[in-house]
């Protein structure tokens, strides 16, 4: 049994509220069980509680056992001063305050009915992926829709937050935090962080002034990923190259020594080479692109903003002096759907969240529009009945897997909370 078990018996009086007493045998009557607290300090704040005939006002503390307030050193926290009552599931030991008076105790396990006992062994028990796994497919799809877009607004904000940490670092330049974003996903997941440190190592306000000649674009970034260090016979490259040293002169720039990119285990069309040149050819074409983008209405218009390839030298090569088939190298819309995913969506609900707008309908259309993401997480829980549809479900059950399933929150999860009252 865990202690979450225990809050959430006390926080829905899941037991027997009629009969209550202390270990002492006094009558106890539940007015209000407090809010519930997930933070430092006692568990519920502000319950009232009629414990003998003396009405208290205070804190309420859950244990599996009494003397975990020993083993917790709560004796030596003020911040449990205020506590009128020690709700534990098994009381194996008095509690006294700093005044030596006892804190009255309410040993749970008389009280709660042996099925809610049963019921949550059965959600708890031995998993292989899940603990719920068993019991998915037999979910009211009700339930499961309405969590859904909690599970995927909690997303949303989750990623806000580098969104904002971006927004300090480029002094509240939404443009210039669109162009990180975009540059950390341009280099997936093997090159996302070098991509990230590249955009962030040239000031946007460069990018804008460079963005009308597309060579100084793909010679800025392609310099800062320390691909022109060596010398090459191509002509392009020995262009690039001038222009990357001209232009670290010109803004006083720092070069950059290493290479960091990696080719390895990339599809020769997710090459470094590739994903930058396609990058300096979006803000070529657009220079206000988040401006663009925030005033955007339809998932259509997005693929045909992004509707981008790379300079010709690009379409008969993967890397510098050697020559490939030729091949226009257009994004994807695959491609596409990950950047609206990871980087359109969330920037678009900060920006909205910033000026107090409410657009949830319109994101959750959006994602509605994209194909399901296909990873392993959505394949498992695709073969225990939870279908994805479409980028909206999967982006919910990403959120759901990583934030509930894997850190054992069931009893904060609203499909544990229906299994564990249907079972």
């Amino acid at each position: 049994m865990k202690e979450d078990f225990l809050h959430y018996l006390w926080k829905f009086k899941k037991f027997d509220t009629l009969n209550l007493r202390t270990s002492s045998d006094q009558e106890i009557t539940i007015i209000n069980v407090g809010q519930y607290l997930e933070q430092a300090g006692p568990d519920f704040f502000n319950a009232q509680i009629i414990i003998g005939n003396q009405k208290w006002a205070g804190n309420v503390e859950i244990h599996l056992k009494s003397s975990d307030w020993y083993v917790h050193h709560h004796e030596k926290d003020t911040a449990y001063e205020n506590v009128i009552l020690h709700v534990v599931w098994e009381h194996d030991t008095e509690v006294f305050r700093k005044n030596n008076t006892e804190i009255p105790v309410l040993e749970l396990k008389n009280y709660v009915e042996k099925e809610v006992l049963a019921n949550y062994k059965k959600l708890m028990s031995p998993k292989s992926w899940v603990f719920c796994e068993k019991q998915l497919s037999n979910l009211d799809d009700f339930v499961l829709k309405n969590w859904q877009e909690r599970l995927f607004f909690e997303r949303l904000e989750r990623k806000s937050k580098a969104i904002y940490d971006l927004l300090e670092q480029t002094n509240m330049d939404w443009e210039a935090v669109l162009f990180c974003m975009l540059a950390k996903n341009f280099g997936l997941n093997t090159n996302g962080e070098t991509f990230s440190k590249i955009a962030k190592s040239i000031p946007f306000s460069i990018i804008r002034k460079e963005s009308f000649e597309v060579e100084n674009l793909e010679a800025l970034l392609f310099g800062k990923a320390a691909l022109l260090n060596s010398d090459k016979e191509d002509n392009y490259f020995k262009d690039l190259k001038f222009r990357y040293f001209y232009l670290l002169h010109k803004y006083q720039l720092e070069p950059e020594t290493e290479g960091q990119v990696q080719f390895f285990k990339h599809r020769p069309d997710n090459f470094p080479t590739i994903r930058l040149s396609q990058l300096a050819h979006l803000y070529h074409l657009h220079q206000n692109l988040f401006s663009k983008l925030s005033s955007i209405s339809s998932i259509e218009a997005v693929y045909q903003l992004f509707q981008v390839s790379t300079s010709a030298y690009w379409e008969t090569h993967y890397q510098f002096d050697k020559v490939s088939p030729k091949k226009v190298k257009k994004l994807s819309k695959s491609f596409v759907d990950l950047l609206l995913i990871n980087t359109i969506i969330p920037i678009q609900f900060a920006y909205a969240k910033s000026l107090g707008k409410e657009i949830t309908d319109d994101l959750i259309a959006f994602l509605i529009a994209v194909a399901p993401e296909k990873n392993s997480i959505i394949e498992k829980f695709g073969s225990f009945g939870i279908k994805a549809n479409n980028s909206f479900e999967t982006q919910s059950l990403l959120q759901l897997k990583n934030e509930y399933c894997n850190v054992e929150k069931c009893l904060e999860c609203a499909i544990g909370m229906e299994l564990l009252k249907n079972s």
